[in-house]
This record gives C-alpha cells, structure tokens and sequence, in this order.
C-alpha cells in the first residue's frame, strides 16, 4: 500500500525550523491553540467581515481567554514573554488575518507598551493587569490629518496646563481601534514647553468626538477613527510622567519595530499557504494548476519570499533582545519586507487568476491589506532615508 504523501499545510510554513528551535513546548502549545481558535471562529467568516467592513470585536474575548500574554506557562523568571514567542504570536494572527492582528495587537501591543514605557507606577498598576483581558481597553492616537511621517516636528495637538490639569485641543486620525476602546493615550505639544508629552484620555469624555474612517480598501475590519479634542479637561496624573519629549517616545516605539518582520512574515505565509490551497485544488487542462511550471515558479518565489523575512524576522529579535537593534537596521527591515511582501502577495493573485480578485479565495484580502502594512510603521520612503543617512553619513530629509 502507498502511504498517502504529507499535507503541505497541515502546519504554519516554516521550512527552516524556527518554531522548532526558539520556542518551548509550552509556547509550541499555546500558539497551536490560537491556531485553533482562529481557524474555528474566524477564517469561515473573514471574507463577510471584509466585505462588509465589520469589526469582529467579539474575538478579542476570546483571545483573551487563551491568556496569551500572561499564562504562567509562558513567563520568563523575569515575568517577561519571550520575544520569540511574541513574535511567533503576531506571524499566527497575521497568517490568517491582519486586521485581527491589529484588533488584538493594538492593546495588548502598542497600548500596553507605551503605558509601561512612560506611565507611572500608579498608573501602570491601575490600568496593566486589565490589559491581557480586555477589561481596560486602549489604543494610541499618534498621527494627524497633516501630520504622518512628520508628527515629530510638526505635531499640532495642544495641551495646555490649567491649574492643576490641562485642556487638550487637536485632532487624530487614523487611531486604530478608538471606536471600540475606553482610553487612548494621545501624544500632544505642551503649549508652555513645546515639548512632546503623552495623555491618559478617556474617550467617553466632554469635548472628545469621533467618527470612523470610511472607504478603506485594507485593514476593512479595523475601525480606525478621526479624533478631535475639543478644550478636553484633563487631570493633572492625566500625564504620562516618563514622556518628556518625542525622543522619549520614540525610545518606546522602538522597542515595537522588531514586530514588522513578523507581521510581514505572517502575511506573506498566509497568502503562500492560500495559493498553494487553491492551486492543489484548481483544475485547468484535466490536472491541477499546482502541477504547471510557471505556476510552481510563482509558488517557490512566494515561500523564498516569506521564508527569507521569517529568517530577518528573528534576526532582528535577537538583535532586539540583546539591546543591539538599531533604527537603520529597523528601517531597512521594515522597507525590505514590506517591498517582498508586495511581491508575495501580488503572486498570489496571480496565481488565483480571476478568482484572486474575490475576497471569498483570501488572496484577494492579502493583496490589499499589503497596501496598509507597505504604509505604517514608516512609508518606503522615510525608511529608505534613514538607511541613506547611515550609510552615506548625509542626511537628505530636508534640503
């Protein structure tokens, strides 16, 4: 009898083992039932969420469930996750969707790290141990309308000291997650200082509106939002103690910026996955697409794309892990990945041919939400300037 040959799919892509050789069993087991859950409750409806632009809020519950950030199992003896594990965290949520990447990793993410990164003592303890569960709910509201790559020199949020608090007046957009968060911690000029501080605002509070960012064609299932502040009285412990300027801020950020090539790996392996599914299972000419050699060409580009940003990927976490992870590296990285991420996902829809337009084959949600990821976390382009500036000692930022 002949043994029926391996499925190619069975587990994530990860031909050079990493998974195999950075994580403990423990970790291994917890990723295997995120794996679970998001092929249970979330793949069979991606494609209507998408469509209809719905945000599947529910999931983060069930997210939370798994305790994915403070299971016993996975903590250090310094009580921290290894940042191989976290990085193999964000590759699964990727892999199957990135707008629930974001959803989730939005807060337990970028909110989370910035709180521990400029928060006070107080403020920490009354807000962290809510984090992992959901029960406090944050984002970040950084960027502004006329404000994206140069929010740092050019920021127009104002808070304004009074008395023993302040008011805040500007206006954010594109803060993913506000419509389904409580606080936001917003970035604003101190109009006595002209320095960079950071805010605790709740989003319920008088003189806060907001209103959704419509007409996306990525990231349809995150709720990103215009935020304007309006005169909006806050406390004086309002104010993240530990953020005195952008540089502040921006060491905090950085400690994030090793995630991009996970979350370009992860992309990349769920568009690989989904066009070698499809082409096992599309017949042209009496056999299988799979079976054609320039289908198989575009194949083997997609998994050397995605395996070659897995490799950089953990690369840059033991870099980051041992404090050596500088933001030329980062930045080319981030340029780097997201330009083969591009290319992966845009083979993929070729390979699906018309279907590959249809959101209903995920190559086509793929193919957009690459559009997002090329953007954030720093555009081609100022990225591609900060690796100039240190590799030719001459800056071309102004001129």
């Amino acid at each position: 009898m002949i043994a029926s040959p391996p499925d190619p799919l069975a587990e994530p892509t990860d031909r050079l083992g990493y998974a195999d050789d950075l994580l403990t069993v423990g970790e291994r087991a917890k990723l295997a039932q995120l794996r679970r859950l998001l092929d249970e409750q979330a793949t069979p409806h991606l494609a209507d969420w998408w469509e209809q632009a719905e945000c599947p809020v529910h999931l983060r519950a069930e997210l939370a469930a798994l305790r994915l950030e403070d299971d016993e199992v996975l903590l250090r003896q310094d009580g921290s996750l290894s940042p191989y594990y976290v990085g193999f965290k964000h590759l699964e949520l990727q892999r199957v969707d990135a707008s629930i990447g974001t959803i989730y990793g939005g807060q337990t993410g970028m909110f989370r790290t910035v709180l521990r990164g400029g928060g006070s003592p107080e403020q920490i303890a009354a807000l962290d141990p809510g984090i992992p569960s959901f029960e406090t709910t944050g984002c970040f509201a950084l960027t502004e309308p006329e404000h994206g790559s140069d929010v740092a020199g050019g920021m127009a949020t104002l808070a304004t000291p009074d008395g023993d608090g302040w008011r805040l007046s500007g206006h954010k957009r594109w803060i993913g997650n506000a419509p389904i968060s409580q606080l936001a911690i917003v970035p604003a000029r101190n109009a006595d200082t002209g320095r960079v501080n950071a805010f605790l605002v709740p989003l319920d509070a008088p003189g806060v509106t907001m209103s959704d960012v419509d007409g996306k064609i990525a990231l349809r299932m995150v709720r990103n939002s215009d935020i304007r502040f309006d005169d909006v009285p806050l406390a004086a412990d309002a104010r993240l103690p530990g953020i005195g300027s952008f540089s502040d801020l921006s060491a905090i950020l950085a400690q994030l910026r090793y995630v991009i090539g996970w979350n370009a790996a992860g992309l990349q392996i769920g568009a690989y996955e989904s066009a070698l599914r499809y082409a096992l299972a599309r017949e042209q000419f009496g056999r299988p697409i799979a079976g054609f050699q320039l289908v198989q060409e575009k194949l083997t580009r997609m998994l050397g794309n995605a395996e070659a940003t897995l490799a950089l990927a953990v690369r840059l976490t033991t870099l980051k892990d041992r404090g050596a992870l500088d933001d030329a590296t980062a930045a080319l990285a981030k340029t780097w990945s997201a330009d083969r991420l591009r290319e992966t996902v845009a083979l993929g829809r070729e390979i699906a041919g018309a279907e590959g337009i249809r959101v209903h084959r995920n190559l086509a949600r793929f193919f957009a939400d690459a559009e997002a990821v090329y953007t954030f976390e720093g555009t081609h382009e100022m990225n591609s300037l900060i690796v100039g500036r240190a590799v030719t000692g001459l800056s071309a930022f102004t001129r």
